[in-house]
Parts: C-alpha cells; sequence; structure tokens
C-alpha cells in the first residue's frame, strides 16, 4: 500500500523517515546537512566517467546518465536504476540519485540512471514504456561504454522499482521495443510498489487513470510466471511509504512459480533508508546493500 507519505521527496523525508541511530550517522557524516543535495555534493568526482543526459528518446525529460568505472579491463556487468519518487516530476528526478549511481559503480559496475516522463506530463503506462525505450537504448549502446550485453540488470527505489519489476516480468513492454526479457540477468527492487491494490488517494488514481484502466495491469505481482529473471528484494521492517508485504507477497508468487529470489527484511529501516545505503558514506551503520548486490550478482554469473 502506499500512503501519503509519499507526497514527500527523498530529501524531505530524509531525516524524518530514519531510526535516530542512522540519522547521526547521516548528520556525522553530512557535517549536520540532512538533504539529498548535500549528500550528493560530498559524492567523489572521481573513480569514474560520467556521460550526462544522453537522449534514448526526443522528449525533455528522455534522458540518461552513463556511469563508467575508471580502468574497466572486461566488459562490467551494466545496472540500470530507475529512480523514486512517487511517478511525480516534483518528487523525483535522476539528479537526486547521484550517491546511489557512485556506490554502485564503485563496485565496478556500469551504471545507467534513466530519467523518464511521470505525472501529470503523462499517467501510467507511459513511464513504464520509457523505461523499456531506456533499456533498449542500453542494449544498443552499452557495449560502447564497458558494459556486458549478458548482464543487464534492471533496478529501482520505490516508484523506480515498480518500472524495473514491470519490465522485467511483463515481457510486453520491452517486446514492444525488440527485447526479450529474458535478455535480462535480473532485477534488483528496493522498496518496491508491486502489489498494492486496491489503488487510493486522489494522485495515485489519477497516475494510474484508474477510470479508464484496469488497475490489475499496473501491478508487477500480476505478471509473474516461470522463467522471469532472477530477483533480490530488498525492505526495511519499519516502511510505511511501500509497506513491505510488496516485497514479501511479490517473492513469494515468484518462488511459488520456480523462480530465483532473494528476500532481505532489514529490521528497524525506514523507506529511505534502503536506497542510502547504497551510499558508501553510510554504509557503516546501514545494511550492507552493496554486498548483496555483488553476491546476486555473482551468484548469477555462477549459474550455468
Amino acid at each position: 500500500m502506499l500512503d501519503g507519505a509519499a507526497k514527500l521527496s527523498i530529501g524531505q523525508r530524509l531525516a524524518a523517515c530514519m531510526p535516530m541511530a542512522l540519522l547521526c550517522l547521516v548528520t556525522l557524516a553530512l557535517g549536520a546537512c540532512s538533504s539529498v543535495a548535500s549528500l550528493n555534493a560530498r559524492v567523489p568526482r572521481t573513480g569514474y566517467n560520467l556521460n550526462a543526459d544522453q537522449p534514448y528518446a526526443t522528449g525533455p525529460a528522455q534522458t540518461l546518465d552513463i556511469y563508467v568505472p575508471d580502468g574497466l579491463k572486461a566488459p562490467a556487468p551494466i545496472i540500470i536504476f530507475f529512480h523514486g519518487g512517487g511517478w511525480q516530476t516534483r518528487l523525483g528526478a535522476k539528479k537526486d540519485y547521484l550517491f546511489a549511481a557512485q556506490g554502485l559503480v564503485a563496485r565496478g559496475y556500469v551504471v545507467v540512471t534513466p530519467a523518464y516522463r511521470q505525472w501529470p506530463d503523462v499517467v501510467f503506462p507511459a513511464f513504464v514504456e520509457d523505461g523499456a525505450t531506456a533499456v533498449a537504448w542500453v542494449f544498443a549502446h552499452g557495449a560502447s561504454y564497458g558494459g556486458d550485453l549478458s548482464r543487464v540488470y534492471v533496478m529501482g527505489h520505490s516508484a523506480g522499482a515498480h518500472i524495473a519489476a514491470l519490465l522485467a516480468l511483463d515481457g510486453h513492454y520491452l517486446a514492444n521495443r525488440g527485447i526479450d526479457r529474458s535478455r535480462l540477468a535480473g532485477l534488483i527492487g528496493l522498496a518496491g510498489a508491486y502489489d498494492f491494490l486496491p489503488i487510493e488517494g486522489v494522485t495515485f488514481k489519477m497516475i494510474f487513470d484508474t477510470a479508464n484502466q484496469d488497475p490489475a495491469l499496473s501491478q508487477p505481482i500480476s505478471f509473474v510466471t516461470p522463467g522471469a529473471p532472477p530477483a533480490l528484494l530488498a525492505t526495511g521492517d519499519d516502511d510505511t511509504v511501500v509497506l513491505p508485504r510488496n516485497s514479501a507477497s511479490l517473492a513469494r508468487r515468484l518462488a511459488a512459480s520456480g523462480n530465483k529470489v532473494v528476500l532481505k527484511h532489514y529490521p528497524g529501516l525506514g523507506h529511505d533508508d534502503i536506497v542510502l545505503a547504497l551510499s558508501p558514506a553510510l554504509t557503516p551503520g546501514l545494511p550492507p546493500l552493496l554486498d548483496e548486490i555483488d553476491t546476486f550478482i555473482r551468484g548469477n554469473a555462477a549459474q550455468p
């Protein structure tokens, strides 16, 4: 379920959502500044090359950033990270997640962070269609940035995890762009909205156009079938924005269909704590999410 807290951006919720012990760590790390802008200001600008605002379609919101680790000696896994923000233009942007991209690229991954159209400019499924177009762009161009096209992962936080999950599970989005979903190496979802019927709240009903579309089409859990890409789902037990049952129910459905899924429940963590764990500056007091991602990706590579 989604509630009114989703109306606040990650920067606005950073202090409010975080357990006090973790808030102290953030305060120390940021010099008493608890905004995403302050966090991003401290992200190292070395160790990677940033190719910013590359167009993947013709609209002004349809651009992506590519982060390439320095010194790549072999093609690296590609992580396509979709930002959160309640599918709304005023709440989420790819620039807010520089800290997350840097944490991933520092682990040796080629990281792509797409922007996408959001409400009120568009309604569902336009933002998922943008995600599919961005993934198709990566398959067409990712190798030229040092990426391994046999190891392309879709990932996201909150609304971004919803987009990533629909791309991984509802194959028609990628098929419409000439890509079979089987080409995806996996799904990594952080505090994702996967199973949130009934859709409540005036804004969310408009975003998902519930008067004219079947709400079930917006639910990633509706499209679980055998043969889905492996999934790593992480959530905090204290998440009151996107309830943890979203991750738990999707994990159960995936496992029941014979798919590989890893579910990580972190006690005492709220909605934004999960994505903040991607920042190396905060990982001493947050869960070892980067290690979990490394293990997940290595495990997939080890499979026949």
